[in-house]
C-alpha cells in the first residue's frame, strides 16, 4: 500500500509525465512530423538527433544538491550515464552525416536512446521504486524533458521504417521504371 506521503509524489509526477508526453506528441504531430516526414533520411533526422545532444542532463541525477541524497543509485547511476552513452551515440550519428554506414549509427542512437528512457521509468516506477520527490530539481527531466525525447525516437523510427520500405519498393522495380526519388 502506497503512504499518503507516497501518493502525495506519485501523482502529481504521473500526471505531469502523462500530460508531458500528450503535449510534446501534439507539437510533434502538429508541426514536426509534418515539416520531416517527407525528407531524406539524414536530413530528417538531423534535427532530432541535435535535441539529444542536451541529454547531458540525465548528470543531474547523480549530482548532490540537485537531487536528494535519498534518490537510489540503482536508479541514478544508469540513468545519468545511459544519457551519456545516447548523447554519444547521437554525436556518432551525425557526425557520420551520410556515409554508407550511417543508417546503422541512426539505428543505434535510436535503440539505445529510447530504450535507455524506458528503462529509466521502469527502474524509478519498478525496479528500484524511488521516491518521486527525491528528484528534487531534476523532477523536470522525467516529466518535460523525456516525454519530448520519446517522440523524437518515434519520429526517428518512423523515418528509418520508411526509408526503408521505400528502398526496398525502389529495388523490386523493373529495370527502367522511374524510382520514387528516395534521397536519403
Amino acid at each position: 500500500m502506497q503512504s499518503t506521503q507516497n501518493l502525495a509524489t506519485v501523482l502529481p509526477f504521473a500526471a505531469s509525465v502523462a500530460f508531458g508526453l500528450l503535449a510534446w506528441g501534439a507539437v510533434c504531430r502538429n508541426y514536426v512530423w509534418p515539416r520531416i516526414r517527407d525528407l531524406p533520411l539524414h536530413a530528417a533526422v538531423r534535427p532530432l538527433l541535435h535535441l539529444h545532444l542536451f541529454r547531458y542532463i540525465g548528470l543531474a541525477f547523480i549530482v548532490p544538491g540537485v537531487v536528494s541524497p535519498d534518490l537510489q543509485a540503482g536508479f541514478a547511476t544508469p540513468a545519468a550515464y545511459g544519457d551519456l552513452v545516447a548523447m554519444a551515440l547521437a554525436w556518432v550519428a551525425l557526425m557520420m552525416g551520410s556515409r554508407r554506414y550511417s543508417r546503422i549509427a541512426i539505428w543505434a542512437f535510436s535503440l539505445w536512446g529510447f530504450a535507455d528512457l524506458l528503462f529509466a521509468y521502469y527502474q524509478g516506477a519498478i525496479g528500484v521504486g524511488i521516491e518521486t520527490a527525491s528528484l528534487e530539481a531534476a523532477w523536470f527531466i522525467p516529466t518535460l524533458a523525456v516525454p519530448l525525447l520519446l517522440w523524437t525516437h518515434v519520429m526517428v523510427f518512423a523515418i528509418l521504417l520508411r526509408t526503408r520500405s521505400v528502398e526496398a519498393r525502389q529495388q523490386a522495380l523493373p529495370a527502367g521504371t522511374p524510382g520514387m526519388g528516395l534521397r536519403g
